[in-house]
């Protein structure tokens, strides 16, 4: 039970994949907004994740949650959780 309890406070984002770097390897484009901080006016912010998706199912546009996980490699920190919606 704590194991279970541990895994579901790990980090979640959802994203857009941008790109299929290599074998079980994607790049997710990860959007959020926040405020600057001296003048106030809403930014948005870009993160680029590489995600290990274990069985290749990913195609570039689609909309997948990542979950945080441990280092697979010298840049990918997150794995697939799902695929929200395919790209049209």
């Amino acid at each position: 039970m704590a194991e279970t309890t541990a895994r579901n406070a790990r980090k979640m984002r959802t994203g857009i994949v941008v790109s299929r770097s290599g074998d079980k390897t994607v790049t997710v484009k990860i959007d959020y907004r926040k405020h600057h901080p001296k003048y106030g006016k809403m930014m948005t912010i870009s993160k680029k994740l590489h995600v290990h998706d274990e069985n290749n199912e990913c195609g570039v546009g689609d909309t997948v949650r990542v979950m945080e996980t441990r280092p697979l490699s010298k840049t990918k920190r997150w794995r697939l959780a799902e695929i929200v919606e395919r790209a049209k």
